[in-house]
């Protein structure tokens, strides 16, 4: 797992606070893992508001706005095990390797992240530590039961997009995301375009690269497990029927998707 030896002398996170990740449901045999990187929008009480306005910590640049509601939802319909990230990204991005810049950003899209400014190591050890760290290593330990349980295993990790980004309509409603493996998206863009009306991406409006992504390269990809990334645009889940609605949508083609693969 990445990050230095620095110890950090003071936690980040109160005991009062949230932990770095949920989970809902049990632990079971449902073939699909489902994990969501950027659920929350909460920073840990220490940095404030790193000098962000409230409504810029609405937005996308602090977490994916629909995407848990879109996951709780798939949980129950699935009857499957789901792990999500508590705190904001701008803390720090729990889908981005510590090693890269993009980890922790001082200027996300246009906004300054006056907060995330020269940091110190031990700063951006204790986010590693004490965020970054507990997320992955749950999902770690889930994939473990399972390998050790003989499980087949699907990884489904739910995200969100804008509708317009830098004044750019995007026209996809959904995007299935992958690297070198397309077993789970393949038969699931099929079965999205087959439901009529919608645009679906293929690898839109953004791809899984080793570089820009952790949790798939690290968890679906190194472990030889079927995976896929899908984006849904924001202004389709950011309620509750909406969100009902892919959740339903997506639980129901997943399962048919499944008969394609082999895990």
């Amino acid at each position: 797992m990445p990050g230095s030896q620095i110890i950090p002398t003071e936690a980040l996170l109160a005991p009062d606070e949230p932990p770095a990740c949920v989970t809902l449901g049990q632990p079971n045999d449902s073939p699909f893992l489902l994990l969501c990187d950027h659920a929350g929008n909460r920073l840990p009480r220490r940095l404030g508001t790193l000098g962000v306005s409230e409504s810029e910590r609405q937005r996308h640049i602090a977490w994916d706005i629909g995407a848990a509601g879109v996951v709780r939802n798939m949980a129950e319909r699935l009857d499957a095990f789901a792990i999500l990230q508590t705190y904001s990204r701008l803390a720090i991005d729990c889908n981005r390797s510590p090693a890269v810049d993009s980890s922790i950003v001082a200027i996300s899209e246009d906004t300054e992240i006056p907060g995330n400014l020269n940091l110190s190591p031990a700063d951006r050890e204790q986010r590693i530590v004490e965020i970054f760290q507990p997320y992955h290593n749950r999902i770690a330990a889930e994939l473990d039961r399972r390998q050790a349980a003989r499980i087949p295993t699907i990884i489904v990790a739910i995200h969100s997009f804008t509708p317009v980004y830098r004044g750019v309509g995007r026209p996809w409603h959904v995007g299935l995301l992958y690297n070198r493996d397309d077993r789970l998206a393949r038969p699931l863009m099929v079965l999205l375009e087959r439901e009529g009306g919608l645009v679906v991406g293929d690898n839109q409006p953004y791809a899984v690269s080793d570089e820009s992504d952790y949790t798939i390269p690290v968890h679906g990809e190194r472990r030889g497990l079927p995976h896929g990334e899908i984006e849904l645009r924001q202004d389709l889940i950011g309620d509750e029927v909406g969100q009902s609605v892919w959740a339903e949508r997506l639980a129901r083609l997943l399962t048919l998707s499944r008969a394609a693969i082999s895990p």
